[in-house]
């Protein structure tokens, strides 16, 4: 196959591209150039900007047998992609998001049930008034206008997955690094408002592996896919799995968010698993009519680890640089005192 990918370039884009390079597949790159990649000349590098005018001027009169697209945030974005790219691609796959779900109103919330892909239909939420909620309500709106331009195309060969909190050594964000940090200078590892609620993530190395194991498959043209792990671990037991990976015995803090914020700590730098904006997936479409299952989460827990362990950045992740601040509050709260 000829593959074309769009954006994507530092994470699961880079994955994707060495597993269509390592199957003898053919790849053309198109981002911005901002990020350098590994791939040598193995790959052809468009670079365009998919807002602006070089994106239709650089794929005028061009075709692929599939398009990957990790970078269509807006109902623009999928009107634009499917007028150029029609009669051109035999297959267009959008990576979504979860958020999805949890911009629509009346939705299930996620700590009582996951999201299933029927649960997408219906009115949108008002946009929030709070302005520290409203880039995830945006993403997440933006997003559906970008799904149901492509759904709005008719007969063009479009699948949609959806994808919660992505974790993996590649994570730019670095949020699994920033509890392996604290985990591994010997704690405390703070959890603002508790570790008692569930967590589905998805590895990224799993989404790279479930998109090309469905390029060119006919059966999901036009449909939407959810694309999660397995297991439903509490936050507690995540860190807990980690630290048994990493052979930590540091201790887990959970006092109020209220708490930390009091002590001038930022609960989502400290735990950025906490956010009331990360999806909670039901996988069951993709596993029953696709047959894919993902990878044990044990299994991708290692892989970050050992990561972690072997390439080290020598900067720490956001947040690392009041650890002092950290060990005061956990200090007050295991003797009591008001912090």
């Amino acid at each position: 196959m000829h593959v074309l990918l769009i954006g994507g370039n530092r994470f699961v884009g880079r994955l994707l591209a060495w597993r269509l390079l390592a199957g003898g597949h053919r790849v053309t790159l198109l981002n911005r150039g901002n990020v350098a990649d590994p791939f040598g000349e193995r790959v052809e590098r468009l670079r365009a900007d998919r807002a602006g005018p070089d994106f239709e001027r650089l794929l005028e009169g061009r075709s692929f047998d599939a398009v990957v697209d990790l970078a269509a945030y807006t109902g623009e974005d999928g009107r634009r992609a499917a007028a150029l790219l029609e009669g051109r691609t035999r297959h267009y796959l959008m990576v979504s998001t979860g958020q999805v779900y949890l911009v629509r109103e009346g939705c299930p919330h996620p700590a009582r049930e996951p999201a299933r892909e029927e649960y997408y239909d219906g009115p949108v939420m008002a946009r929030p008034e709070d302005p520290a909620e409203r880039d995830d309500w945006e993403y997440g709106v933006g997003k559906r206008a970008c799904e149901d331009a492509l759904a709005a195309a008719r007969g063009f060969p479009a699948t949609r997955v959806r994808i919660p909190m992505v974790n993996g050594p590649l994570d730019y964000f670095r949020r699994i690094e920033r509890y392996l940090w604290r985990l591994a200078d010997g704690g405390p590892v703070i959890l603002p408002g508790g570790g008692a609620h569930r967590v589905r993530h998805v590895d990224g190395s799993e989404v790279a592996r479930f998109l090309a194991s469905i390029l060119l498959r006919e059966d999901t043209f036009g449909r939407a896919y959810n694309l999660a792990q397995e297991e439903t671990p509490t936050l507690r037991e995540l860190v807990e799995a980690l630290g048994r990976l990493l052979g930590s015995g540091a201790a887990i803090a959970e006092p109020p968010a209220e708490r930390v914020r009091a002590a001038g700590l930022d609960p989502a730098v400290l735990s950025p698993f906490h956010d009331r904006w990360m999806s909670f997936l039901d996988p069951g479409r993709a596993r029953d009519e696709l047959g894919f299952r993902h990878a044990p989460l044990e299994h991708c827990l290692a892989a970050v680890v050992s990561s972690f362990t072997c390439h080290t950045r020598a900067d720490r992740p956001p947040g690392c640089e009041r650890r002092a601040e950290e060990r005061a509050l956990a200090l007050a709260l295991a003797s009591g005192g008001a912090g």
